[in-house]
């Protein structure tokens, strides 16, 4: 069974979010009748329709998911104990190609799987299985008297029909986030009853009742607690404070990348074609384990193309001192369409950063799917994610790597990001037209209606 990354396969693509990847279409089913004080949320994007309503939804959902303990043991040892419940809302493609989003809850059955691990008591993982093949796990971590939850990571099993009927994929989807916020100090019992929701690509997770300890002294809950932030009651101040804080300058965002022209030849000619502009993503831990970010652009006019290919196989380097890319497509004979199978990185970061060296690497992945003998374009930006740390944003992306035919691009199959944003005009034309259609009709009536009051002499 393959294993997929939310918001990385094109057919499914949105993103919205980096990365946090993932990126898939998340779309929204507007009602058939449109009222028009609702019509400017008829006509985003349904990336941002499903990122705005997804938590409302869950809001009305969550009241019935059960609580359910863990317990990660090494020996006698504790190192994580857990109990909480989690509502998902999952946004998936059917066989007709429609998006569909279900929503479940943690079921009953839940476990703690026998990936979970203490790590020597240094990083311990929860992960817990539940249903037909779905998993829910937690990475921990302790730094300074305190600790926190670094990962938290769902997957999804498409292949179970009860919760993905119809689905296109009978593969694993998985979502993962870095910004969950959950952190206590040591020998206190992390507690928070409140809605907690982390979205992810096509994913929400809606944590609630919760109450979690890493490291239990004593194998057990400390009385000691740490309190969420949506479980603290406000506070009034009743002193005003003016303070003149020193103006700040902050760190300019990185522009988007130039596109670059990057072709691999062989004794036949030209054998892939490629034109993107790329922007590389890497998340660090530097000497004071803080977590700090390094985003930089690949620059096309410094960098080095190499590569080769062959019936249903292509290889492209890009190196841009002292950063290399590698891009592996592979053909999928069963459906006649290729697809970007690897992508790794290696760099140098930061001289703060611990270890300067840089690899990064995923050979599972399955994205950029387009029929032999056609181009894949996406005009979007559209985020690669090699690993947890790692991502690439690919803008004006066009490639080719198989059946290249006089160095030019076959028929451009487009991503389904320039597919939504096509969709709007036409959504906005057809209301439009709908709208006058209304009027033209009230009209015509009302002067039929006039005309019948008055009789001819």
């Amino acid at each position: 069974m393959s294993i997929r990354s939310s918001g990385l396969v094109d057919e499914l693509s949105d993103r919205e979010t980096p990365c946090e990847n993932t990126t898939r279409t998340t779309g929204f089913t507007a009602p058939t009748s449109i009222p028009l004080l609702l019509l400017p949320t008829a006509i985003m994007s349904r990336a941002v329709v499903y990122r705005l309503f997804a938590p409302l939804l869950l809001l009305g959902f969550v009241q019935i998911a059960l609580s359910k303990r863990f317990e990660v043991k090494s020996g006698n040892q504790t190192c994580l104990l857990a109990e909480f419940s989690a509502n998902f809302s999952v946004r998936y493609n059917t066989t007709a190609k429609k998006g569909v989003t279900v929503l479940f809850s943690l079921s009953t059955d839940a476990h703690v799987d026998n990936r979970s691990n203490c790590n020597n008591m240094t990083a311990p993982v929860l992960v817990v299985s539940f249903g037909d093949g779905h998993s829910l796990s937690m990475n921990f971590s302790r730094h300074n008297g305190s600790y926190k939850m670094n990962v938290l990571t769902v997957g999804f099993n498409e292949s179970d029909d009860a919760h993905f009927p119809n689905a296109s994929w009978k593969d694993i989807l998985v979502a993962f986030s870095m910004s969950a916020d959950i952190s206590a100090k040591m020998n206190t019992t992390y507690k928070c009853t409140s809605d907690s929701t982390v979205q992810m690509e096509n994913v929400n997770v809606t944590l609630s009742h919760v109450r979690l300890e890493a490291f239990p002294p004593n194998n057990n809950f400390s009385r000691t607690e740490t309190i969420c932030h949506a479980d603290t009651p406000p506070t009034v101040s009743t002193t005003t404070l003016v303070t003149t804080l020193a103006p700040t300058t902050a760190p300019p965002p990185t522009p988007n990348p130039i596109p670059g022209t990057y072709n691999v030849t062989n004794s036949n000619g030209t054998c892939l074609l490629a034109k993107m502009g790329l922007q590389i993503n890497i998340t660090y831990t530097a000497p004071d384990n803080k977590t700090a970010v390094k985003v930089f652009n690949i620059l096309p006019n410094s960098t080095h193309t190499d590569g080769n290919c062959s019936s249903d196989h292509a290889l492209l380097q890009l190196t841009d001192d002292p950063t290399k890319l590698i891009f592996v497509f592979i053909v999928n004979t069963t459906t006649n369409k290729f697809y970007l199978k690897e992508l790794s990185i290696s760099t140098r970061i930061p001289s703060t950063a611990q270890g300067k060296e840089f690899t990064a690497k995923n050979d599972s992945l399955t994205y950029l799917q387009t029929t032999l003998g056609k181009s894949y374009m996406c005009h979007t930006e559209q985020t690669l994610q090699v690993n947890p740390k790692v991502s690439i944003n690919a803008f004006e992306l066009h490639v080719q790597p198989f059946r290249v035919n006089d160095a030019k691009y076959g028929a451009a199959e487009e991503c389904q990001m320039d597919k939504d944003d096509m969709l709007i005009p036409i959504i906005v034309g057809a209301a439009l037209a709908g709208l006058v259609l209304i009027v033209l009709i009230a009209y015509l009536i009302g002067r039929k209606r006039s005309h019948a009051g008055y009789q001819t002499i």
